[in-house]
């Protein structure tokens, strides 16, 4: 492709930081600062796309509204408190703005209604607009027809029907429906998209001016019902709301489960192929993001995801990989092949675009620990676990016992084969760790003779071989020989080890650990995970900056007493935000967001971060 082909194609898509997103605890879209959604999946997270513009702008679909003249300022910002987006459009004839929001208005609501509304308002001045709006159901695969209704049109596919009813007159434009219409100071337009997902009786009530009004109020009230459950006074209140906001959009209410992103297929570089779908649950993600809500007070998320978790443990079977799987979909399936869209370009160039994730089947030991980890905090700080719970932990466990010294694929999902990485053997022993205190704390049975022996053997395995005396740091890998000392490789996981209780913040191996990092990894606040000249992952191309572990950073910073210096980490780290607070799952060489968006891993860790740096400045 020439050069001024690929520039006038990358001015097709949007950077991934110039979107907000929007959700109904379902599914979610990604609106664009320029008024288009290019990201929406009905009727959940990991369905297959409706509009997918954002992976292929040709092909993927969209909705778009925006003036027809020439628009001087875009803006996006958050209806205080809630998950209700604005975009605001400044031209030389006046101002509009969008609100774009999914309804939520009760919790666990059995008649809700799956549909995304946007209501157009003219601020000032005299205004035309455009709106087309352009599914391509099942990532741009499926046909669909047009058909007319009394209030508007409804797109009919294979597997899935959208009616759409507007307060404006819909033209048809082959299989879009497509509008102009202008708009006085004060005057408005309605739009209502409404996924058939069998539930609820439709009606028009959102093109009734009133009626979506009064949709709205119910929606800001819900959001802000649910935010005021945040126990956080801290320093960065707005900061850390707009996570937890995030973290709750990216809740499957009626599962309680917990994906990791709602996109898929966006690069970790631009043009690269390390393309992956984030939309399922990975236990690791979702067990940080239990104990992100468990500290700020979000004790009903806590327990739904528990619930979830207890049917994993229920149906928990040995195998290769382990009883638990490290990804599983929505619904608790682990089976989640991986499906190239040939179809689609990806993102600026971006392919293959892949759905459904190969890492379901690898061994990932850390899982565990991870797990368990959350488990005790829920049993200390929760409702606590019952009979059946205790018992499937006690049954993984002692799959646990007979595998953690064992390769693997640990935190990062390398695909170069399995090694003998030394965070996984550090959340072994977060594993046993926590089983031996809640046993204890609570009377509760297990065989802690073993258990305590086994705790102590992968402490000496961790400090005798995942410790570099030359380099003095601990390093990615145990060496294969205790006699001698393993490669000198860093991993930014292993800022984890005084978080999880592992070694005091103060041992001097630590403190020389982070002092390794700080000249190999960290980028002024910037942290990469590792560097994979040194450790080959099996992946062609290069990475960003993995924001979670620049949170770490942060809070590894803290805890080792050089709070200033934390401080201006966090700090530096917020203005990588987007416009509205959120994070991708990588930072870029010149700012830009890479990795699918938003992403939970990123958001908790900021949640994480910010409690304990407050804690330790007072």
């Amino acid at each position: 492709m020439r050069d001024d082909e690929r520039s006038e194609r990358d001015e097709e898509y949007l950077p991934i930081a110039e979107h907000g997103l929007i959700g109904d605890l379902r599914t979610a879209a990604l609106v664009g600062t320029d008024g288009r959604v290019d990201w929406f999946c009905a009727p959940r997270f990991d369905s297959p796309s409706v509009f997918g513009s954002l992976l292929d702008a040709q092909r993927g679909g969209y909705w778009e509204i925006a003036p027809v003249c020439q628009v001087a300022t875009r803006s996006q910002f958050y209806f205080p408190d809630t998950n209700i987006l604005i975009t605001r459009m400044l031209t030389a004839d006046g101002i509009v703005e969008i609100q774009d929001f999914m309804p939520v208005l009760r919790d666990r609501d059995p008649s809700h209604r799956q549909r995304l509304v946007r209501r157009v308002v003219n601020v000032r001045g005299r205004m035309r607009l455009a709106a087309r709006i352009a599914p391509r159901l099942n990532y741009g695969r499926d046909a669909h027809r047009l058909e007319r209704m009394p209030d508007g049109v409804r797109f009919v596919g294979a597997s899935l029907t959208l009616s759409l009813r507007s307060s404006i007159g819909l033209e048809l434009d082959g299989s879009d429906a497509r509008a102009e219409f202008e708009l006085s100071g004060g005057e408005t337009v309605l739009f209502d998209l409404e996924a058939d997902t069998g539930s609820g009786t439709p009606d028009a009530c959102a093109v009734d001016p009133a009626a979506a009004e009064e949709l709205f109020e119910a929606t800001v009230a819900f959001w802000r019902r649910w935010l005021r459950q945040s126990t956080y006074t801290g320093r960065w209140r707005e900061m850390v709301h707009r996570s937890a906001l995030t973290l709750k959009l990216l809740t499957h209410e009626p599962s309680g489960a917990v994906v990791a992103a709602p996109t898929l297929g966006l690069p970790e570089q631009v043009g690269g192929a390390r393309n992956w779908d984030y939309r399922y649950v990975w236990i690791r993600d979702a067990a940080f993001s239990l104990y992100a809500l468990l500290r700020l007070g979000f004790t009903q998320e806590a327990q739904a995801f528990m619930d979830w978790l207890t049917e994993r443990l229920r149906d928990a079977t040995d195998g290769t990989a382990g009883p638990l799987r490290v990804v599983y979909s929505i619904d608790g399936h682990a089976d989640l092949p991986e499906e190239v869209l040939t179809h689609w370009e990806g993102y600026r160039g971006s392919s293959p675009v892949r759905t459904g994730n190969g890492a379901s089947g690898q061994r990932q030991l850390d899982i565990y620990g991870e797990l368990i980890d959350s488990v005790y905090l829920f049993d200390k700080y929760g409702a606590g676990i019952s009979h059946e719970s205790w018992t499937d932990l006690c049954a993984v466990l002692d799959w646990l016992m007979e595998h953690w010294d064992s390769a693997d694929e640990s935190i990062w999902e390398t695909r170069a084969g399995q090694q003998h990485h030394t965070y996984s053997r550090l959340m072994c022993w977060v594993a046993v760790e926590r089983m031996i205190r809640m046993a204890r704390r609570r009377g509760l049975p297990g065989d802690l003779g073993r258990w305590t022996m086994v705790r102590d053997r992968i402490y000496h395995q961790i400090m005798a071989r995942g410790w570099d005396p030359r380099a003095r740091t601990f390093v990615q890998r145990l060496s294969a020989d205790p006699d001698r000392p393993p490669e000198d490789i860093l991993d930014a996981s292993l800022l984890l080890m005084p978080m999880v209780k592992f070694v005091s913040p103060a041992d001097p191996r630590f403190r020389s650990t982070v002092d390794a990092i700080a000249g190999r990894l960290v980028a002024d606040s910037l942290v990469f995970r590792y560097d994979p000249e040194q450790a080959p992952d099996g992946l062609d191309g290069t990475e960003g900056t993995f924001s979670i572990c620049s949170f770490w950073w942060v809070e590894a910073l803290a805890r080792t007493g050089e709070v200033e210096q934390a401080r201006l980490a966090l700090e530096k780290m917020f203005t990588y935000a987007n416009h509205v607070g959120l994070y991708a799952e990588q930072i870029g060489l010149t700012g830009e967001h890479l990795g699918n968006f938003p992403q939970a891993f990123t958001h908790l860790a900021l949640i994480s971060s910010a409690i304990n740096l407050d804690r330790a400045m007072g």
